[in-house]
Protein backbone atom coordinates (compact mmCIF):
# COMPACT_ATOMS: atom_id res chain seq x y z
CA UNK A 1 0.00 0.00 0.00
CA UNK A 2 1.65 3.79 -0.69
CA UNK A 3 -0.87 5.20 1.79
CA UNK A 4 1.37 6.02 4.39
CA UNK A 5 0.47 9.41 6.13
CA UNK A 6 2.77 11.38 8.95
CA UNK A 7 0.45 13.22 10.56
CA UNK A 8 2.73 15.70 12.78
CA UNK A 9 0.02 17.90 14.06
CA UNK A 10 -3.55 18.09 14.13
CA UNK A 11 -5.60 21.54 15.41
CA UNK A 12 -7.68 23.20 16.13
CA UNK A 13 -8.07 23.54 17.40
CA UNK A 14 -6.91 22.49 17.25
CA UNK A 15 -5.13 22.02 16.36
CA UNK A 16 -3.81 22.03 12.98
CA UNK A 17 -2.59 18.65 10.76
CA UNK A 18 0.49 18.96 8.80
CA UNK A 19 -0.17 15.61 7.00
CA UNK A 20 2.98 13.96 4.66
CA UNK A 21 3.32 11.24 2.28
CA UNK A 22 5.68 9.41 2.83
CA UNK A 23 8.01 10.48 0.43
CA UNK A 24 7.59 13.64 2.70
CA UNK A 25 6.55 15.95 0.05
CA UNK A 26 4.18 17.87 1.95
CA UNK A 27 1.07 23.89 14.55
CA UNK A 28 -14.43 38.56 39.57
CA UNK A 29 -15.00 39.44 43.52
CA UNK A 30 -18.84 38.84 42.70
CA UNK A 31 -20.54 36.47 40.97
CA UNK A 32 -24.32 36.45 40.21
CA UNK A 33 -26.56 34.07 42.73
CA UNK A 34 -27.26 32.06 39.45
CA UNK A 35 -25.70 30.66 36.53
CA UNK A 36 -26.79 30.39 32.87
CA UNK A 37 -25.22 29.90 29.65
CA UNK A 38 -24.72 33.07 26.96
CA UNK A 39 -25.36 32.39 23.38
CA UNK A 40 -23.36 34.95 21.55
CA UNK A 41 -24.55 37.03 18.52
CA UNK A 42 -20.44 37.43 17.00
CA UNK A 43 -22.44 40.74 15.85
CA UNK A 44 -20.01 42.92 17.88
CA UNK A 45 -15.96 43.70 17.24
CA UNK A 46 -14.48 40.84 19.09
CA UNK A 47 -11.10 42.52 19.93
CA UNK A 48 -8.63 45.29 19.10
CA UNK A 49 -5.37 44.24 18.15
CA UNK A 50 -2.32 45.44 19.66
CA UNK A 51 1.41 44.58 19.64
CA UNK A 52 4.22 44.21 22.51
CA UNK A 53 7.81 44.56 22.29
CA UNK A 54 9.13 41.24 22.77
CA UNK A 55 12.67 39.52 23.50
CA UNK A 56 14.28 37.14 20.72
CA UNK A 57 15.69 34.47 23.41
CA UNK A 58 14.63 34.76 26.91
CA UNK A 59 17.45 32.07 27.90
CA UNK A 60 20.60 33.41 27.22
CA UNK A 61 22.82 36.57 27.28
CA UNK A 62 24.37 36.35 24.14
CA UNK A 63 23.92 39.38 22.34
CA UNK A 64 21.60 38.42 19.55
CA UNK A 65 19.82 37.50 22.26
CA UNK A 66 18.76 40.62 23.23
CA UNK A 67 17.01 41.21 19.53
CA UNK A 68 13.52 42.21 19.58
CA UNK A 69 10.28 41.75 17.77
CA UNK A 70 6.52 42.71 17.50
CA UNK A 71 4.41 40.27 18.93
CA UNK A 72 0.76 40.82 18.09
CA UNK A 73 -1.70 40.71 20.53
CA UNK A 74 -5.63 40.64 20.53
CA UNK A 75 -7.80 41.83 23.63
CA UNK A 76 -11.53 42.90 24.70
CA UNK A 77 -12.16 45.37 27.48
CA UNK A 78 -16.18 45.16 26.58
CA UNK A 79 -17.00 43.43 30.12
CA UNK A 80 -13.83 43.95 31.93
CA UNK A 81 -14.65 44.86 35.57
CA UNK A 82 -11.70 46.71 36.14
CA UNK A 83 -8.40 46.89 37.77
CA UNK A 84 -10.01 48.22 40.71
CA UNK A 85 -12.32 45.73 41.41
CA UNK A 86 -9.54 43.18 40.48
CA UNK A 87 -11.52 41.55 37.78
CA UNK A 88 -9.98 38.73 35.95
CA UNK A 89 -8.00 38.03 33.08
CA UNK A 90 -8.53 35.63 30.30
CA UNK A 91 -5.76 34.56 28.20
CA UNK A 92 -5.82 32.27 25.23
CA UNK A 93 -2.26 30.97 24.76
CA UNK A 94 -1.98 31.23 21.27
CA UNK A 95 -1.49 28.22 18.92
CA UNK A 96 0.97 27.36 16.08
CA UNK A 97 -1.06 29.51 13.54
CA UNK A 98 -2.72 33.28 12.71
CA UNK A 99 -3.83 34.01 16.22
CA UNK A 100 -7.31 35.90 14.65
CA UNK A 101 -7.87 32.45 13.55
CA UNK A 102 -8.08 31.10 16.82
CA UNK A 103 -9.83 33.99 18.80
CA UNK A 104 -12.58 34.26 15.84
CA UNK A 105 -13.32 30.01 17.03
CA UNK A 106 -13.11 30.50 20.86
CA UNK A 107 -16.33 31.22 21.78
CA UNK A 108 -16.20 30.38 25.61
CA UNK A 109 -14.05 33.24 26.40
CA UNK A 110 -16.42 35.82 24.46
CA UNK A 111 -19.59 34.17 25.98
CA UNK A 112 -18.56 33.87 29.44
CA UNK A 113 -16.51 37.11 29.92
CA UNK A 114 -19.78 39.12 30.97
CA UNK A 115 -20.19 36.66 33.41
CA UNK A 116 -16.96 36.66 34.93
CA UNK A 117 -15.95 40.94 33.61
CA UNK A 118 -13.06 39.80 32.14
CA UNK A 119 -10.69 41.22 30.21
CA UNK A 120 -9.45 39.04 27.27
CA UNK A 121 -6.46 38.57 25.54
CA UNK A 122 -5.58 36.41 22.89
CA UNK A 123 -1.69 35.84 22.49
CA UNK A 124 -0.19 35.01 19.03
CA UNK A 125 2.52 32.68 18.98
CA UNK A 126 6.02 33.62 18.19
CA UNK A 127 7.06 32.51 14.21
CA UNK A 128 3.27 32.65 13.44
CA UNK A 129 0.56 35.00 12.07
CA UNK A 130 2.28 38.31 11.95
CA UNK A 131 4.76 38.00 15.09
CA UNK A 132 7.43 36.95 13.14
CA UNK A 133 11.33 37.65 14.44
CA UNK A 134 14.00 39.08 12.42
CA UNK A 135 11.88 41.65 10.06
CA UNK A 136 9.88 38.88 8.07
CA UNK A 137 9.24 35.59 7.13
CA UNK A 138 12.22 35.87 4.65
CA UNK A 139 14.78 35.79 7.00
CA UNK A 140 12.90 34.39 9.70
CA UNK A 141 12.04 31.17 8.10
CA UNK A 142 15.26 30.56 5.99
CA UNK A 143 17.06 28.23 8.56
CA UNK A 144 17.65 26.46 11.69
CA UNK A 145 19.54 29.24 12.95
CA UNK A 146 16.70 31.52 12.92
CA UNK A 147 14.20 29.02 13.34
CA UNK A 148 16.04 27.70 16.57
CA UNK A 149 14.18 30.65 18.60
CA UNK A 150 10.74 28.98 17.20
CA UNK A 151 9.68 26.42 20.40
CA UNK A 152 7.14 26.26 23.30
CA UNK A 153 9.54 27.34 26.05
CA UNK A 154 10.32 30.51 24.60
CA UNK A 155 6.42 30.96 23.52
CA UNK A 156 5.53 30.08 26.94
CA UNK A 157 8.28 32.68 28.40
CA UNK A 158 6.37 35.29 25.72
CA UNK A 159 3.27 34.62 27.40
CA UNK A 160 4.99 35.61 30.74
CA UNK A 161 6.75 38.43 30.21
CA UNK A 162 3.72 40.09 27.85
CA UNK A 163 0.96 38.88 30.60
CA UNK A 164 3.27 40.76 33.85
CA UNK A 165 3.85 43.52 31.78
CA UNK A 166 0.11 44.30 30.12
CA UNK A 167 -1.02 43.75 33.87
CA UNK A 168 1.63 46.50 35.18
CA UNK A 169 0.60 49.02 32.15
CA UNK A 170 -3.30 48.61 33.05
CA UNK A 171 -1.66 48.86 37.21
CA UNK A 172 -4.05 45.57 37.45
CA UNK A 173 -1.31 43.13 39.40
CA UNK A 174 -3.77 42.21 41.48
CA UNK A 175 -6.36 41.14 38.81
CA UNK A 176 -6.14 37.18 38.51
CA UNK A 177 -4.93 35.71 35.43
CA UNK A 178 -6.83 32.20 33.87
CA UNK A 179 -4.89 30.58 30.83
CA UNK A 180 -6.81 28.75 28.12
CA UNK A 181 -6.12 27.44 24.70
CA UNK A 182 -7.25 23.91 22.32
CA UNK A 183 -5.06 21.77 20.84
CA UNK A 184 -1.78 22.29 20.87
CA UNK A 185 -2.64 25.75 22.91
CA UNK A 186 -4.24 23.29 25.25
CA UNK A 187 -0.73 21.70 26.06
CA UNK A 188 1.17 25.33 26.37
CA UNK A 189 -1.86 26.61 28.91
CA UNK A 190 -1.51 23.17 30.97
CA UNK A 191 2.29 24.11 31.08
CA UNK A 192 1.91 27.62 31.43
CA UNK A 193 0.25 26.97 34.64
CA UNK A 194 2.77 24.62 35.72
CA UNK A 195 5.97 26.33 34.63
CA UNK A 196 4.47 30.14 35.71
CA UNK A 197 2.11 29.20 38.68
CA UNK A 198 2.90 32.52 40.14
CA UNK A 199 1.81 34.06 36.59
CA UNK A 200 -2.03 31.99 36.74
CA UNK A 201 -4.38 30.67 38.97
CA UNK A 202 -5.32 28.09 36.49
CA UNK A 203 -5.85 26.64 33.24
CA UNK A 204 -8.23 25.31 30.88
CA UNK A 205 -6.62 23.06 28.51
CA UNK A 206 -9.14 21.60 25.97
CA UNK A 207 -8.46 18.52 23.83
CA UNK A 208 -4.49 18.74 25.10
CA UNK A 209 -2.50 15.88 24.14
CA UNK A 210 0.02 16.26 26.52
CA UNK A 211 0.77 12.44 26.90
CA UNK A 212 1.00 11.91 23.39
CA UNK A 213 4.58 11.33 23.42
CA UNK A 214 6.80 8.46 22.70
CA UNK A 215 7.10 5.83 24.94
CA UNK A 216 3.67 7.29 26.28
CA UNK A 217 1.34 6.63 24.11
CA UNK A 218 0.41 3.90 21.30
CA UNK A 219 1.29 5.16 17.95
CA UNK A 220 -1.89 3.42 16.83
CA UNK A 221 -4.44 5.25 19.07
CA UNK A 222 -4.74 8.00 17.15
CA UNK A 223 -6.09 5.78 13.64
CA UNK A 224 -8.39 3.68 16.15
CA UNK A 225 -10.08 6.28 17.42
CA UNK A 226 -10.92 7.62 13.65
CA UNK A 227 -11.39 4.19 12.96
CA UNK A 228 -13.71 3.92 16.20
CA UNK A 229 -15.42 6.78 15.35
CA UNK A 230 -16.34 5.67 11.72
CA UNK A 231 -17.49 1.84 12.83
CA UNK A 232 -19.82 3.13 15.58
CA UNK A 233 -21.67 4.99 12.68
CA UNK A 234 -21.91 2.53 9.92
CA UNK A 235 -20.19 -1.16 9.86
CA UNK A 236 -20.63 -1.08 6.13
CA UNK A 237 -19.32 2.74 6.37
CA UNK A 238 -16.03 1.77 7.82
CA UNK A 239 -15.39 -1.54 5.88
CA UNK A 240 -16.24 0.79 2.47
CA UNK A 241 -13.40 3.14 3.36
CA UNK A 242 -11.09 0.47 4.72
CA UNK A 243 -11.77 -2.04 1.72
CA UNK A 244 -11.16 1.12 -0.63
CA UNK A 245 -7.57 1.42 -0.56
CA UNK A 246 -6.71 -1.27 -2.97
CA UNK A 247 -9.50 -0.84 -5.14
CA UNK A 248 -7.77 2.94 -5.43
CA UNK A 249 -4.34 1.55 -6.08
CA UNK A 250 -5.72 -1.22 -8.45
CA UNK A 251 -7.98 1.31 -10.96
CA UNK A 252 -4.34 3.44 -11.10
CA UNK A 253 -2.52 0.61 -12.50
CA UNK A 254 -5.13 -0.40 -14.75
CA UNK A 255 -5.09 1.18 -18.29
CA UNK A 256 -6.21 5.06 -17.94
CA UNK A 257 -6.85 4.16 -14.48
CA UNK A 258 -5.71 7.58 -13.27
CA UNK A 259 -8.22 9.10 -15.98
CA UNK A 260 -10.46 6.99 -14.06
CA UNK A 261 -9.90 8.21 -10.83
CA UNK A 262 -9.53 11.56 -11.83
CA UNK A 263 -13.04 11.99 -12.98
CA UNK A 264 -14.82 9.74 -10.36
CA UNK A 265 -13.52 12.59 -8.36
CA UNK A 266 -13.92 15.11 -10.07
CA UNK A 267 -9.94 16.37 -9.97
CA UNK A 268 -8.89 19.08 -11.57
CA UNK A 269 -6.47 18.86 -14.48
CA UNK A 270 -3.00 18.29 -12.51
CA UNK A 271 -0.79 16.09 -11.66
CA UNK A 272 -2.81 12.74 -9.69
CA UNK A 273 -1.35 9.75 -8.17
CA UNK A 274 -3.02 7.13 -6.26
CA UNK A 275 -0.61 8.28 -3.52
CA UNK A 276 -2.10 11.98 -3.68
CA UNK A 277 -5.74 10.66 -3.54
CA UNK A 278 -5.16 8.48 -0.96
CA UNK A 279 -3.87 11.08 0.83
CA UNK A 280 -6.09 13.83 -0.04
CA UNK A 281 -9.06 10.73 0.59
CA UNK A 282 -7.40 10.39 4.28
CA UNK A 283 -6.95 13.85 5.42
CA UNK A 284 -10.85 14.11 5.18
CA UNK A 285 -11.68 11.56 7.02
CA UNK A 286 -9.12 12.73 9.62
CA UNK A 287 -9.97 16.45 9.73
CA UNK A 288 -14.16 14.98 9.84
CA UNK A 289 -13.20 12.85 12.60
CA UNK A 290 -11.70 15.82 14.32
CA UNK A 291 -14.31 18.30 13.71
CA UNK A 292 -17.04 15.74 14.44
CA UNK A 293 -19.15 18.53 16.46
CA UNK A 294 -22.84 18.39 17.21
CA UNK A 295 -23.75 21.62 15.27
CA UNK A 296 -22.63 23.01 11.85
CA UNK A 297 -19.19 24.53 12.08
CA UNK A 298 -16.66 26.53 9.96
CA UNK A 299 -13.50 25.76 11.72
CA UNK A 300 -11.09 24.06 8.86
CA UNK A 301 -13.73 24.10 6.61
CA UNK A 302 -17.85 24.29 5.91
CA UNK A 303 -18.91 21.27 7.91
CA UNK A 304 -22.72 19.93 8.94
CA UNK A 305 -23.95 18.75 11.89
CA UNK A 306 -22.43 15.29 13.19
CA UNK A 307 -20.19 15.13 9.88
CA UNK A 308 -18.69 11.72 10.26
CA UNK A 309 -22.60 10.78 10.07
CA UNK A 310 -23.41 12.82 6.90
CA UNK A 311 -20.21 11.08 5.54
CA UNK A 312 -21.25 7.62 5.96
CA UNK A 313 -24.92 8.68 5.04
CA UNK A 314 -23.18 9.54 1.53
CA UNK A 315 -21.09 6.53 1.30
CA UNK A 316 -23.74 4.15 2.18
CA UNK A 317 -26.37 6.11 0.29
CA UNK A 318 -28.23 2.83 -2.05
CA UNK A 319 -29.13 5.01 -5.02
CA UNK A 320 -25.19 5.16 -5.87
CA UNK A 321 -25.15 1.34 -6.17
CA UNK A 322 -21.97 -0.72 -5.71
CA UNK A 323 -19.34 2.16 -7.01
CA UNK A 324 -17.06 2.57 -4.72
CA UNK A 325 -15.59 5.54 -6.05
CA UNK A 326 -18.85 7.32 -6.40
CA UNK A 327 -19.39 6.45 -2.97
CA UNK A 328 -16.00 8.06 -1.81
CA UNK A 329 -16.84 10.76 -4.09
CA UNK A 330 -19.90 11.68 -1.89
CA UNK A 331 -17.97 11.47 1.36
CA UNK A 332 -14.93 13.86 0.24
CA UNK A 333 -17.60 16.74 -0.94
CA UNK A 334 -19.17 16.45 2.96
CA UNK A 335 -15.61 17.39 3.95
CA UNK A 336 -13.79 19.53 0.73
CA UNK A 337 -17.66 20.76 -0.77
CA UNK A 338 -20.44 20.79 1.57
CA UNK A 339 -21.13 24.31 0.38
CA UNK A 340 -21.28 22.94 -3.69
CA UNK A 341 -18.96 25.51 -4.57
CA UNK A 342 -16.03 23.71 -5.75
CA UNK A 343 -16.44 22.28 -9.42
CA UNK A 344 -13.21 20.57 -9.16
CA UNK A 345 -10.35 19.58 -6.56
CA UNK A 346 -7.02 20.40 -6.53
CA UNK A 347 -4.74 17.38 -4.96
CA UNK A 348 -1.85 19.77 -5.06
CA UNK A 349 -3.40 22.71 -3.54
CA UNK A 350 -0.57 23.76 -0.52
CA UNK A 351 -2.08 26.69 0.32
CA UNK A 352 -1.37 27.89 4.18
CA UNK A 353 -4.50 30.74 4.81
CA UNK A 354 -4.26 30.55 8.79
CA UNK A 355 -0.73 30.13 8.38
CA UNK A 356 0.25 26.79 9.67
CA UNK A 357 3.27 25.92 7.77
CA UNK A 358 6.53 26.29 10.93
CA UNK A 359 4.25 23.42 12.03
CA UNK A 360 6.92 21.44 10.38
CA UNK A 361 9.81 22.99 12.24
CA UNK A 362 8.34 22.10 15.90
CA UNK A 363 7.47 18.66 14.79
CA UNK A 364 11.09 18.42 13.77
CA UNK A 365 12.69 19.43 17.02
CA UNK A 366 10.54 19.33 20.32
CA UNK A 367 6.80 17.64 19.10
CA UNK A 368 7.40 14.56 18.39
CA UNK A 369 3.68 13.43 18.40
CA UNK A 370 3.64 9.68 17.30
CA UNK A 371 0.40 8.80 15.06
CA UNK A 372 0.69 7.13 12.09
CA UNK A 373 0.87 3.83 13.20
CA UNK A 374 -2.24 1.83 11.90
CA UNK A 375 -2.87 -2.29 12.83
CA UNK A 376 -5.39 -4.68 10.82
CA UNK A 377 -8.64 -3.38 12.32
CA UNK A 378 -7.26 0.40 11.20
CA UNK A 379 -9.63 2.30 8.49
CA UNK A 380 -6.48 3.28 7.21
CA UNK A 381 -3.89 0.48 5.24
CA UNK A 382 -2.16 -1.22 8.42
CA UNK A 383 1.62 0.39 8.91
CA UNK A 384 3.94 0.47 11.60
CA UNK A 385 5.18 3.80 13.36
CA UNK A 386 8.61 4.37 11.86
CA UNK A 387 10.29 7.19 13.69
CA UNK A 388 13.57 7.05 11.41
CA UNK A 389 11.29 8.11 8.79
CA UNK A 390 10.49 11.49 10.62
CA UNK A 391 14.36 12.05 11.71
CA UNK A 392 15.09 11.34 8.00
CA UNK A 393 12.83 14.13 6.40
CA UNK A 394 13.99 16.33 9.21
CA UNK A 395 17.39 15.99 8.48
CA UNK A 396 16.48 16.62 4.84
CA UNK A 397 14.56 19.80 5.70
CA UNK A 398 16.23 21.41 8.24
CA UNK A 399 19.77 19.41 8.72
CA UNK A 400 18.52 18.71 12.43
CA UNK A 401 17.60 15.44 14.15
CA UNK A 402 14.45 15.59 16.31
CA UNK A 403 14.94 15.08 20.09
CA UNK A 404 11.81 12.83 20.79
CA UNK A 405 12.26 12.90 24.75
CA UNK A 406 12.90 16.81 25.21
CA UNK A 407 9.16 17.56 25.82
CA UNK A 408 8.64 15.04 28.58
CA UNK A 409 11.91 15.80 29.64
CA UNK A 410 10.70 19.58 30.15
CA UNK A 411 7.41 19.16 30.93
CA UNK A 412 6.60 15.43 32.55
CA UNK A 413 4.59 13.06 31.28
CA UNK A 414 5.39 9.70 32.33
CA UNK A 415 3.46 8.72 35.73
CA UNK A 416 2.05 12.35 35.50
CA UNK A 417 -1.09 10.86 37.67
CA UNK A 418 1.54 10.72 40.85
CA UNK A 419 3.95 13.51 39.77
CA UNK A 420 1.03 16.34 39.02
CA UNK A 421 -0.64 15.22 42.49
CA UNK A 422 2.28 16.03 44.35
CA UNK A 423 2.99 19.90 43.17
CA UNK A 424 0.20 20.79 40.59
CA UNK A 425 -3.17 22.55 41.17
CA UNK A 426 -6.04 24.31 39.28
CA UNK A 427 -6.00 22.44 35.82
CA UNK A 428 -8.97 21.61 33.57
CA UNK A 429 -8.62 18.81 30.98
CA UNK A 430 -11.13 18.77 28.84
CA UNK A 431 -11.18 15.68 26.24
CA UNK A 432 -13.76 14.52 23.30
CA UNK A 433 -14.09 11.14 23.02
CA UNK A 434 -14.54 11.12 19.56
CA UNK A 435 -11.35 13.27 18.83
CA UNK A 436 -8.54 11.34 18.02
CA UNK A 437 -6.30 13.46 19.89
CA UNK A 438 -7.93 12.05 23.30
CA UNK A 439 -5.13 9.36 23.13
CA UNK A 440 -2.88 11.32 24.24
CA UNK A 441 -4.91 13.72 27.08
CA UNK A 442 -5.39 13.27 30.36
CA UNK A 443 -8.66 11.60 31.11
CA UNK A 444 -8.96 10.59 34.79
CA UNK A 445 -8.80 13.22 37.59
CA UNK A 446 -5.51 13.33 39.46
CA UNK A 447 -6.42 15.64 42.48
CA UNK A 448 -9.87 17.77 43.80
CA UNK A 449 -8.20 20.93 41.45
CA UNK A 450 -6.88 18.79 38.42
CA UNK A 451 -9.84 17.60 37.00
CA UNK A 452 -10.41 15.85 33.90
CA UNK A 453 -13.46 16.25 32.27
CA UNK A 454 -14.69 13.34 29.30
CA UNK A 455 -17.02 14.11 26.78
CA UNK A 456 -17.97 10.56 25.30
CA UNK A 457 -19.82 12.54 21.90
CA UNK A 458 -17.27 15.09 21.79
CA UNK A 459 -14.84 16.29 19.05
CA UNK A 460 -11.81 18.43 19.51
CA UNK A 461 -12.24 21.42 21.79
CA UNK A 462 -15.67 21.52 21.13
CA UNK A 463 -16.25 22.82 24.66
CA UNK A 464 -14.29 26.33 23.63
CA UNK A 465 -16.77 26.29 20.46
CA UNK A 466 -19.02 29.60 20.52
CA UNK A 467 -22.07 28.50 22.52
CA UNK A 468 -25.22 28.01 20.22
CA UNK A 469 -29.28 27.54 21.15
CA UNK A 470 -28.75 23.97 19.26
CA UNK A 471 -25.80 23.02 21.74
CA UNK A 472 -27.07 19.35 23.39
CA UNK A 473 -27.63 18.88 26.74
CA UNK A 474 -24.13 17.13 27.46
CA UNK A 475 -21.95 20.10 26.32
CA UNK A 476 -23.60 22.61 28.22
CA UNK A 477 -23.68 20.80 31.25
CA UNK A 478 -19.82 20.10 30.41
CA UNK A 479 -19.55 24.50 30.23
CA UNK A 480 -21.40 24.71 33.15
CA UNK A 481 -19.20 22.98 34.75
CA UNK A 482 -15.79 24.60 33.65
CA UNK A 483 -17.59 27.51 34.35
CA UNK A 484 -18.12 26.67 38.42
CA UNK A 485 -14.54 24.93 38.64
CA UNK A 486 -12.69 28.87 37.10
CA UNK A 487 -15.52 30.51 39.31
CA UNK A 488 -13.68 28.24 42.61
CA UNK A 489 -10.92 29.01 41.56
CA UNK A 490 -11.31 32.86 41.16
CA UNK A 491 -13.20 32.64 44.52
CA UNK A 492 -10.16 31.46 46.51
CA UNK A 493 -8.25 33.68 44.97
CA UNK A 494 -10.27 36.72 46.19
CA UNK A 495 -10.39 34.94 49.79
CA UNK A 496 -6.62 34.50 49.91
CA UNK A 497 -5.61 38.11 49.32
CA UNK A 498 -8.32 39.65 51.54
CA UNK A 499 -7.15 37.13 53.99
CA UNK A 500 -3.67 36.55 53.57
CA UNK A 501 -1.66 34.28 55.82
CA UNK A 502 2.66 33.41 56.03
Amino acid sequence: MALKPIIFYLFFFFLSLISLTHSFTRSPHFFPASLSLSFSTQNEALYQTSYFTQTLDHFNYQPQSYQKFQQRYLINYTYWGGAANKSPIFVYTGNEGDIEWFAQNTGFMFDNAPYFKALLVFIEHRFYGESIPFGGQEVAYSNASTLGYLSSTQALADYATLIIDLKKNLSAEGSPVVVLGGSYGGMLAAWFRLKYPHVTIGALASSAPILNFVDIVSPYSFNNIITQDFKSVSESCYRTIKGSWKQIEDTAQQPNGLEKLRNSFKICKNYISANSLENWLSTAYIYTAMTDYPTPSNFLNPLPAYPVKQMCRAIDDPTVGNDTLARLYGAANIYYNYTGNATCFDLNDNSDPHGLGEWTWQACTEMILPTDGNNNDSIFPASKYNYSNRATFCEYSFGITPRPNWATTEFGGHDISIVLKRFGSNIIFFNGLRDPWSGGGVLKSISKSIVAIVAPQGAHHVDLRFSTKEDPEWLQNIRRKEILIITKWLKQYYKDIDHPTM
